[in-house]
Parts: C-alpha cells; sequence; structure tokens
C-alpha cells in the first residue's frame, strides 16, 4: 500500500515538473525554476530510496513468515506422530 502512495507521488511530481516545463515554454529556465527543479528532484531521489526500503523490509517480513509457518507444520507434524504413538500405548 505504501509504496503504491510513493509511486504516485513520483508520477504527480513529474507532472508538475513537466507541467513547469509546459507553462516556460522556450523562454529558458529562471533560477527559482531551477531551485524548484532540483528540490523536486531530492524529493523523488527520496522517495525512491524510501519505496526500496520498504521492498527490503517487505521481503525480510515474507521470509520471516515463511519459516514460522515452516515451524508450525513442522509442530502440527510432530504433535500428529505423538498423538498415533500415545494410541498405541497400552492402556
Amino acid at each position: 500500500m505504501t509504496i503504491i502512495k510513493v509511486v504516485r507521488n513520483s508520477v504527480i511530481i513529474g507532472s508538475f515538473v513537466i507541467a513547469a516545463f509546459m507553462m516556460n515554454g522556450c523562454g529558458g529556465v529562471n533560477e527559482e525554476m531551477m531551485a524548484e527543479l532540483n528540490n523536486l528532484r531530492s524529493e523523488v531521489s527520496s522517495l525512491e530510496t524510501e519505496a526500496s526500503s520498504l521492498k527490503d523490509e517487505r521481503a525480510r517480513l515474507e521470509r520471516e513468515m515463511a519459516e514460522k509457518n515452516a515451524k508450525l507444520q513442522q509442530c502440527a507434524k510432530d504433535k500428529e506422530t505423538t498423538q498415533a504413538n500415545l494410541q498405541k500405548l497400552p492402556k
């Protein structure tokens, strides 16, 4: 969900940059526009870094979840074996 927000924000920022260039036309870019462009570039860079870290965290959490599910399956298997062995004991 957060990755979608990051991508959406990047698209919005890109649209603003393109719109700024279109409004400016062939007259060149003044210092204020260049500063704004640099700010937008740094914001996009930070959002991309955040998206990357969120992807890494998601992968880590998925690995942990797979490990815990494997342990849970092993416990269920051990429980079945134990119950089967208990049934074999004389009463």
